[in-house]
């Protein structure tokens, strides 16, 4: 089950928690409102199937090399460098879309106050981070996580990291967050 809640501003081990203290949660429905991240549990081939259906995902890696889509020390090359280039704060300008299908990891994210968010992922979940919202990835310190990911057409995966506020994928986000995602990835 997806949690949620505010960083604190410590720079220790990026595989901890990290929670504020006294720890402050988000919801969901919040998080959207702040963020546009759509994230919950999508166990049900029929939920997955109709999110896929109207928002127009065409390709996943289903039928991919594993070693793509598994995050760990054993199955990932270089893996210290590839750990600490997912935890580059970065934006796409697609939407990145996971399902986490075995494993745990933490996807941060900020909101409109520049607050860095911690959303918690486990086995079952689905989150989808909107294009041009500035984010990172961590694994816990459990090290190892092994997800689905899911594409528009042919998969893009550039990340352009921070700055990047020219881009129209985060002037497009930005104007959305002004507007609390109000008509945002609406099909």
């Amino acid at each position: 089950m997806v949690k949620v809640w505010f960083m604190d501003n410590e720079e220790t081990d990026q595989r901890l928690e990290h929670h504020r203290n006294p720890p402050q949660y988000l919801d969901l429905a919040d998080l959207y409102k702040k963020t546009g991240i759509n994230a919950d549990e999508y166990q049900s081939d029929k939920t997955l199937s109709e999110l896929r259906a109207k928002r127009g995902y065409t390709y996943d890696d289903e039928n991919v090399d594993p070693l793509q889509i598994t995050c760990s020390e054993k199955c990932l090359p270089d893996y210290a460098n590839k750990l600490k280039a997912f935890f580059t704060e970065h934006l796409h300008t697609d939407e990145e879309i996971r399902l986490i299908l075995e494993g745990t990891g933490y996807f941060d994210v900020r909101d409109d106050g520049e607050n860095w968010l911690r959303i918690q992922v486990v086995k079952g979940d689905l989150i989808i981070i909107p294009a041009g919202i500035y984010h990172r990835f961590s694994l816990d310190t459990n090290n190892f996580i092994r997800t689905r990911r899911y594409f528009v057409g042919e998969p893009v995966w550039t990340p352009y990291n921070r700055p990047a506020d020219e881009m129209d994928c985060r002037k497009s986000y930005v104007k959305h967050q002004s507007e609390h995602f109000v008509q945002f990835g609406k099909a």
